[in-house]
């Protein structure tokens, strides 16, 4: 199997637990402001460190769900940066779909030229380096959203969600040829 097929299953294992739990819950995840998103981001990846280095886990739930929820929240952030997050007001299921296929789009056609320029670097690396560059790129999101989202030279907070995304994603393929392997 190549990448790109990995990565689309990777993704639409993601969007059918938002489609889900859309269904669930509707789009109650409307009413986080951004900084509340980017927190259950770190959340999530603090976790997943957490497990990582730990001998024992407490709840049985593993890193792949939490992989799987960080790149839900980041599509989520990525929507609420759309559409703001002042006006608390859900939105139908087919738009919230809509949305969360616009911005699967979009970090796909960033996977693909990244990709392309790294040469699939990221096969190389270990999911706990994913893992800490995902909590690195949270920290700077936070710093930014802390600066009132502006940088001097950096990108904004879009770009960090994009790259955690794909970061996240790359960690559930590797995982799961880890799996593959036993």
């Amino acid at each position: 199997m190549n990448t790109q097929q990995q990565y689309n299953e990777a993704f639409d294992a993601c969007k059918q637990i938002f489609k889900q739990k859309t269904i669930d819950y509707g789009t109650s995840w409307r009413a986080l402001r951004p900084t509340s998103v980017t927190d259950q981001i770190f959340i999530k990846a603090n976790r997943i460190r957490t497990i990582e280095e730990a001998e024992t886990q407490m709840i049985e739930e593993g890193v792949e769900s939490e992989f799987k929820g960080i790149v839900n929240y980041c599509v989520i952030a990525l929507i609420q940066l759309d559409l703001g997050w002042k006006d608390i007001e859900e939105i139908v299921a087919e738009s919230a779909l809509e949305h969360f296929e616009t911005k699967q789009n979009l970090a796909t056609e960033l996977m693909q030229a990244k990709n392309h320029d790294y040469g699939e670097a990221w096969r190389d690396m270990r999911v706990s380096s994913m893992t800490d560059l995902i909590l690195m790129k949270l920290l700077r999101i936070k710093q930014i959203e802390n600066n009132d989202g502006s940088t001097l030279i950096s990108e904004g907070v879009d770009a960090g969600y994009l790259d955690i995304i794909n970061y996240a994603l790359f960690a559930l393929i590797k995982l799961k040829e880890e799996k593959e392997k036993i």
